[in-house]
């Protein structure tokens, strides 16, 4: 059994990896919103929003590759890193749409 890691592991890698680091930086964003510094949460749900463009953009360069009929292999690596960039997704669409809310209702300043 081979250790080396291909390029298509090493991509699989790359989405989950940023999808990790939206997905925790999108809850910074809510706890800075809890805390009213929406300044903050602010720039940390951007650096989440930047996080998931990676993520996207490597899914999108493997999805075009096999469109283009270069094959590649069903795995349970590749299939658990789809559900890490989907949750992300879901989850910073959530907190965003829970940060509109906190501003709604926090204290004027």
């Amino acid at each position: 059994m081979s250790t080396e890691i291909n390029n298509n592991e090493m991509e699989i890698f790359e989405i989950i990896s940023h999808g990790g680091n939206a997905r925790g930086l999108a809850y910074e964003a809510l706890t800075a919103a809890e805390e009213f510094n929406f300044e903050r949460a602010e720039e940390l749900i951007n650096q989440a929003g930047e996080e998931l463009s990676l993520a996207h953009k490597t899914q999108t360069k493997l999805i075009q590759a096999e469109l283009n009929g270069v094959p590649s292999e069903k795995t349970l690596l590749m299939i658990h890193a789809q559900d890490h960039l989907m949750t992300a997704i879901s989850e910073q669409k959530l907190i965003e749409h829970m940060i509109r809310i906190i501003k709604k209702l926090a204290p004027q300043q």
